[in-house]
């Protein structure tokens, strides 16, 4: 059984997941901290840059864009994303986020609550150039493990 405990992780402690573009870090888990309702990170993105689609049949996103200019596509549909935003993305919608800046974008996510199994967590709808290039495949599904 896993046991939740006070923890702080920094971003520095996370290895960085770039299989669907940008880098992303899982930081508070249950494999990091025992969490048991879902898991929160940072997603870095760089100009020019993106987080290939992708959606969650279990769980819902909270996102909190920090700094940095993103259009999110939701179900296709492209929408501005500002510093200090939030956005909710229900279950099942395909979404994708693009820097359409001169600056890296930061954004805060926590999806809730937990998929089944770690590989049941994220369904991927495209690929990215940085699987292409051979980058490490690491998945954010396997943030249980």
């Amino acid at each position: 059984m896993i046991t939740a405990k006070p923890r702080i992780v920094g971003l520095d402690e996370v290895e960085p997941n770039r299989r669907r573009g940008g880098d992303l870090r899982a930081l508070l888990t249950p494999a990091t901290v025992g969490s048991t309702s879902g898991f929160m990170g940072v997603a870095m993105v760089q100009p020019g840059d993106r987080i290939a689609e992708h959606y969650h049949p279990y769980s819902e996103e909270f996102v909190y864009v920090v700094c940095g200019r993103l259009e999110v596509d939701l179900d296709g549909d492209p929408h501005p994303l500002l510093p200090e935003q939030g956005l909710l993305i229900p279950t099942n919608v395909r979404h994708r986020f693009r820097n359409v800046g001169d600056t890296e974008a930061r954004i805060v996510f926590h999806l809730g609550p937990l998929a089944p199994t770690p590989a049941l967590g994220h369904v991927d709808t495209e690929g990215t150039d940085a699987v292409a290039d051979g980058a490490p495949p690491a998945d954010l599904s396997q943030v249980r493990s």
